[in-house]
C-alpha cells in the first residue's frame, strides 16, 4: 500500500500565470481520493502465489583421474542410484565429480560393454553376459556372441543383443534365435511392451522382430541416429541427423514429415520422460512439450558442455543428461516466488554486499565461486537503488526487520556517494578504499580521508536511481529521522543541478558526460533521438519529487520553467514510436535499453508526484506510449511500473511468466541461440529485436534490466555472478502493489 499522504493529498499550486491557469485550472485545488489509479489497493486483477515446477542444474564433472574418459550411458534405479558408463568402467558420482564405481567388486572386474534398467533396477551386458545384481543374481545369461555392442531386455527376462551386423535373441536364459544383418550399423534396439516386439533401428531403415519371427524392414530413410515410442506407445519418435519424424507405432506409417524447426537438428538420443520428450543434440537438450513449446537447456549454466551423448530419467523425477565432460542433473521442484525471492536474497547478502553496495562478482575461473572477487561498477548507485528499492518495498509489503535493516545498510552506502567527495549535491559513482579500486582507475579520485577514494564523472543513470529509490525510502522507513536524511540527499541534488544551470558539475568544474538537463542540451536532439524525451522526463520527475518532499517552490517554479520555455512538456509526450536512426548522431545507431531502465525508474516519480491531475493523466499516457512498444519483452518490472499509474491491462501473465523462468543460476555464462531453427527471426530493425516471440530468462544471456531481452548470444563466459535484484525489484514490487499475493 502507498502511504495516506500519497492517496489522500492536497495540491497547492501557489502563483499561477497563464500557462497554468489555461492548461491546468482545474486542478489547482483538489483532493486526490483513494479510488485515484494511483493508490495499488485499487489496482484490478492480481496473481495468487502458488508453487510452480521450478528447473535447476547440477553438474557432475569428470575426476581429474578420469580426464579423457569416453562416456556412453547413464541410467538410474529404483534406489536412487546413478550409473554412467564408460571406457574406463562404471563410474558413479562422489562429492560432485563422476569417480570409478568400486561397490561391486565382481562387477568391476568384468568388461562392461553395455548399460541399462529394466523394471527399475540394473542390468549388465559384458563380453561374457547379461546380468544383474537384482532378483538375489539370477539374471546371469552367458551370451557367447563375440564383439557384442548393446542389448535390450523384453517383457519377461528375455531380451536382444547387437554385435557388430549379428543380433542374437535370449529367452529364458538360452539363444532362441540368431541372424545376421551384413553391412548394416545398427544404432539402436527398443521394445515395444503393447505389441511383445522388438526395434532395430540401422543408419537408413527400421526392422521389427517379434519372437517366433523373422526380422522385417518396416521403414527406410536415412541418417537414422535414435528412436522412442511416444504418446503411451502410439507413435514412434525416429531421430536422424536432420531433424526427427513420427511414425504410427501399429503401422509405421508417417504421421509427420521431417520435423526442423528445433533448435538443433542433429539427434543423438531421444527419450520420452513424463509428458515431455527429451532430444539430446551437439548444441544442448531440449523438451518438447505436448503443446508445442520447447525448453531449451544448453551451455554452461545448465550442462557441463553441450556435446549431449545420453538423456535418461533421473531421481525424484529428474532427468540425466550425459556430455562428452561429465553429466548434469534436471531438477524439478515445487517453489513459490516467495521462496524463489528467498532464494536470491540469500545470494545477494552473501556474495554481492560490498560497503553496503549491490556489486557484482568478478570470478577469475569460471563458474567457481570461490574464485570471486567483488568489484566496483560505474553504477554502483543505480544497481544499489534497484537492490534497496527491492527491500523497501519487501519491508513495506512484510514489515520484516531484516528486510528493514538492509535497507539501512545499503542506504547508508548510497547516502557517503554525496559525502565522500568534496562537491555539494554531486554522488559518486562509487567509492573504494584507496588502492583497492578496479574499474576505470583514470576516473578516481582521492577523498579528503587519506583511506579513500571516489568514482567521478556521475551520470543521469546515477540521479535517477538516487530519487527513484530516496522517495520510496523517505515514505517507507518508520523513522523520521532516517527519512529525513533522504529527502535532504534529494534537496541536495536538485539544489546543486539547478544552481548549475541545469547540469552535474563534476570535480573539474565542468559538466559530467551524461549529467546535462540543460535546454540548450536537450532541445538540441531532433525529436527522432530520444535524450530529448528521456532527459525532459528526468528532470521533471526530479523537480516534482524535490518539491513534494521539501515543499521548496522553487523546484515548482523551475519545473514549470521548463514547461513553458523550453517545452519539456511537449518533450515528454513525443511518442516513443518516433525515436529512429539520425545521420550524423551517434546515440541513434540503435535502440538503448539503458534509456528504457531510465526511463521507467524515472515514470515512478513523474506519475506519483505529478503536479496536477491533468499533468498526471498526460504522464499516464506518455507511459502507456513507452509500455507499448516494450511489451514484446515481457518484462516484469517494466510492466508493474506500468500497472502503478492504474493501468487495466499491463500483462500480468507475462510478467509472473517471466519470474517463473528466471534462472536461479546468476552467472553469466556465454549463451548462444542465433543457430536455433525453432526460433521464428525478424528483419533487422532498430529496437534490435531479433525474434517474434522473446525467450525465456533461463534461455537468454544473463543481463540487468538495462541490456536487450532479444539478445541472442553473449555472456561473459562464466567469470560474473549477477546480483538478485534483477528478480528481487520487480517481484516485492508486485507484492507492494498488491499484484502478487
Amino acid at each position: 500500500m502507498l502511504p495516506a499522504s500519497q492517496t489522500n493529498r492536497v495540491i497547492d499550486l501557489g502563483n499561477t500565470d497563464n500557462m497554468r491557469t489555461n492548461i491546468f485550472f482545474a486542478a489547482i485545488c483538489y483532493v486526490f481520493i483513494a479510488a485515484s489509479s494511483a493508490c495499488p489497493a485499487n489496482l484490478p486483477h492480481s496473481y495468487e502465489d502458488r508453487p510452480f515446477l521450478q528447473d535447476f542444474t547440477e553438474k557432475i564433472p569428470l575426476s581429474e583421474e578420469l580426464a579423457g574418459a569416453e562416456l556412453s550411458t547413464v541410467r538410474s534405479d529404483r534406489n536412487g542410484r546413478i550409473l554412467v558408463l564408460s571406457d574406463k568402467g562404471l563410474l558413479r558420482i562422489n562429492n560432485k565429480e563422476l569417480v570409478p564405481d568400486r561397490q561391486y567388486r565382481p562387477i568391476r572386474d568384468m568388461q562392461v560393454k553395455s548399460l541399462d534398467t529394466w523394471r527399475d533396477q540394473f542390468v549388465y551386458l559384458t563380453d561374457k553376459a547379461v546380468l544383474s545384481n537384482a532378483w538375489a543374481g539370477k539374471l546371469l545369461v552367458p551370451h557367447k556372441v563375440s564383439g557384442v555392442g548393446f542389448f535390450e531386455m523384453g517383457s519377461n527376462f528375455d531380451f536382444l543383443l547387437a554385435a557388430r551386423d549379428t543380433l542374437a535373441y535370449f529367452d529364458q536364459g538360452k539363444r532362441v534365435d540368431k541372424w545376421n544383418m551384413p553391412q548394416m550399423a545398427i544404432r539402436q534396439l527398443l521394445f515395444d511392451p503393447a505389441r511383445n516386439r522388438f526395434l532395430i533401428l540401422s543408419d537408413d531403415r527400421l526392422d521389427c522382430y517379434a519372437p517366433g519371427k523373422e526380422s522385417t524392414k518396416v521403414f527406410e530413410s536415412g541418417n537414422f541416429s535414435c528412436l522412442e515410442l511416444t504418446n503411451n506407445g502410439k507413435v514412434l519418435i525416429v531421430g536422424t541427423q536432420d531433424g526427427y519424424v513420427e511414425l504410427d507405432a501399429d503401422s509405421f506409417a508417417r504421421r509427420s514429415a521431417l520435423q526442423r524447426k528445433l533448435p538443433w537438428t542433429d539427434i543423438h538420443c531421444v527419450r520420452q520422460i513424463g509428458k515431455a520428450v527429451w532430444f539430446g543434440t551437439p548444441k544442448g537438450a531440449f523438451a518438447l512439450h505436448r503443446d508445442g513449446r520447447i525448453d531449451y537447456y544448453a551451455s554452461k549454466r545448465w550442462l557441463v558442455d553441450d556435446d549431449v551423448i545420453d538423456i535418461s530419467r533421473g531421481p525424484d523425477n529428474s532427468v540425466l543428461i550425459l556430455c562428452q565432460s561429465g553429466l548434469s542433473i534436471i531438477h524439478f521442484g515445487k517453489m513459490t516466488l516467495e521462496q524463489k525471492a528467498g532464494h536470491f536474497d540469500r545470494l545477494t547478502r552473501k556474495r554481492h554486499i560490498r560497503h553496503g553496495f549491490n556489486s557484482g562478482l568478478a570470478m577469475s575461473k569460471p563458474g567457481d565461486l570461490s574464485t570471486g572477487t567483488l568489484v566496483d561498477n560505474d553504477n554502483d548507485g543505480l544497481w544499489t537503488a534497484m537492490y534497496l528499492g527491492g527491500e523497501l518495498f519487501r519491508y513495506a509489503a512484510t514489515e520484516s526487520q531484516d528486510a528493514l535493516q538492509n535497507c539501512y545498510e545499503s542506504f547508508e552506502a548510497m547516502e557517503r556517494l554525496s559525502h565522500v567527495n568534496h562537491m555539494e549535491g554531486h554522488p559518486s559513482r562509487s567509492f573504494e578504499r584507496a588502492g583497492y579500486q578496479l574499474s576505470d582507475k583514470s576516473r578516481w579520485q582521492p577523498a579528503e580521508d587519506p583511506n579513500w577514494t571516489w568514482k567521478a564523472t556521475t551520470s543521469s543513470d546515477e540521479i535517477v536511481g538516487h530519487f527513484f529509490v530516496y522517495s520510496i525510502f523517505a515514505e517507507e522507513i518508520p523513522d523520521k529521522k532516517w527519512r529525513d536524511r533522504a529527502i535532504a540527499l534529494m534537496d541536495n541534488t536538485m539544489a546543486h543541478i539547478v544552481r548549475n544551470d541545469w547540469y552535474l558539475i563534476d570535480y573539474d568544474g565542468k559538466p559530467t558526460l551524461w549529467g546535462k538537463w540543460n535546454p540548450d542540451y536537450v532541445n538540441g536532439f531532433p525529436e527522432q533521438v530520444g535524450d530529448r524525451r528521456l532527459n525532459s522526463a528526468e528532470i521533471i520527475a526530479f523537480l516534482q519529487t524535490a518539491y513534494h518532499f521539501t515543499g521548496k517552490e522553487i523546484y515548482k517554479e523551475k519545473a514549470f520553467e521548463l514547461f513553458e520555455k523550453h517545452g519539456y512538456l511537449d518533450n515528454i509526450m513525443i511518442p516513443i514510436s518516433g525515436l529512429s536512426r539520425v545521420p550524423g548522431i551517434d546515440l541513434t545507431t540503435e535502440w538503448n535499453h539503458s534509456d528504457d531502465e531510465l526511463a521507467f525508474l524515472s515514470y515512478w516519480n513523474l506519475y506519483k508526484y505529478a503536479f496536477t491531475e491533468e499533468l498526471r493523466e498526460k504522464y499516464r499516457r506518455a507511459i502507456k506510449d513507452h509500455w507499448e512498444i516494450e511489451r514484446p519483452e515481457k518484462n516484469p518490472l517494466w510492466n508493474l511500473i506500468y500497472a502503478m499509474t492504474g493501468a487495466a491491462e499491463f500483462d500480468l501473465e507475462e510478467t509472473v511468466w517471466s519470474l517463473k523462468e528466471f534462472p536461479l543460476d546468476m552467472i553469466g555464462w556465454s549463451v548462444s541461440n542465433s543457430h536455433r531453427k525453432d526460433l521464428e527471426f525478424v528483419k533487422p530493425n532498430f529496437r534490435h529485436q531479433t525474434t517474434r516471440e522473446v525467450l525465456p530468462p533461463d534461455e537468454r544471456p544473463m543481463s540487468k534490466y538495462n541490456g536487450n531481452a532479444f539478445r541472442l548470444d553473449g555472456g561473459s563466459s562464466g567469470h560474473r555472478e549477477y546480483s538478485g535484484d534483477i528478480f528481487l525489484l520487480p517481484y516485492w514490487l508486485g507484492r507492494y502493489l498488491s499484484k502478487i499475493k
